[in-house]
């Protein structure tokens, strides 16, 4: 029967420094199985091993060290799961969130076709609106939100869309990160008389650019498209609309997105 084994020893086993395993021990994340009073020599019992491997591997993922003791002090195997799973949720998200900048970063190198720009009027029309001030950063999930809204709505009474749904984002949203955001779905006149959603949209002549492709790349679109007006009109210190053509139930890459940015002009 062992009494455990050294530090060298177990660094062999779980392939940890006994640098690390010592720092380990200082911040309470491994303590060993016993250390002597006189020589303050460390022994660990072979039963630590499962911890050392998972440390080591939960570090290999970033987790902080906080959160690793947090996983070795659930109380059974299914709390310890569910921490990791968490974590592991958390890493996916990043990732994907990581390949997307990469991906839009490629696209920004290479050469963008010209944007092509036409001119509008847009008549009054009426739609089934939600509008709140939104932040940046909680947009699509709020667009997500405020559409199920709307074309709950219409499904409710049996109504098909007027037109191509959208949204309106103030000169707030951009200047400050968060403003008012409207997204809207057109109905046909007379329709949903009463609903406190029912609203008009204003009419008003538009700058209007196509952006093929994900939302996250629409700002080279806006910024092409915002050129030209600061060149060519005068722009207006009016909501900017934009409406969803394509979205992503379809399933071509190259028509996965389709979005139509409008810029309101004088004239």
């Amino acid at each position: 029967m062992t009494s455990g084994v050294t530090i060298g020893e177990f660094s062999r086993l779980c392939h940890l420094s006994a640098k690390t395993l010592r720092y380990y021990h200082d911040i309470g994340l491994l303590v060993p199985a016993d250390v002597d009073g006189e020589t303050g020599h460390r022994r660990y019992h072979p039963g630590q091993v499962g911890d050392a491997h998972l440390i080591r591997r939960l570090r290999g993922l970033d987790m902080p060290l906080a959160e690793i003791r947090t996983v070795l002090a659930a109380p059974g195997e299914e709390p310890r799961a569910e921490a990791l799973a968490r974590h592991l949720d958390r890493m996916e998200a990043e990732l994907a969130r990581t390949r997307g900048v990469v991906a839009s970063l490629r696209r920004l190198l290479d050469a963008a076709p010209p944007v092509t720009v036409l001119y509008r009027a847009h008549a009054p029309a009426s739609v089934l609106r939600v509008g709140a001030r939104v932040a940046r950063p909680d947009v699509a999930a709020w667009c997500g939100t405020a559409f199920g809204e709307l074309f709950g709505a219409l499904a409710q009474a049996g109504a098909d869309p007027a037109g191509v749904a959208g949204c309106t984002y103030s000169a707030e949203f951009f200047e400050q990160d968060a403003g008012e955001v409207v997204a809207f779905v057109p109905v046909l006149p007379g329709a949903f008389a009463g609903d406190p959603r029912l609203s008009a949209l204003p009419g008003r002549r538009y700058a209007v650019a196509v952006h093929a492709g994900p939302f996250a790349d629409c700002d080279l679109t806006y910024g092409a498209l915002g050129a030209h007006v600061a060149e060519h009109d005068t722009a207006l210190a009016e909501p900017i609309v934009e409406h969803y053509l394509v979205g992503p139930q379809h399933t071509d890459d190259e028509e996965r997105f389709r979005t139509e940015v409008c810029w309101p002009v004088a004239g």
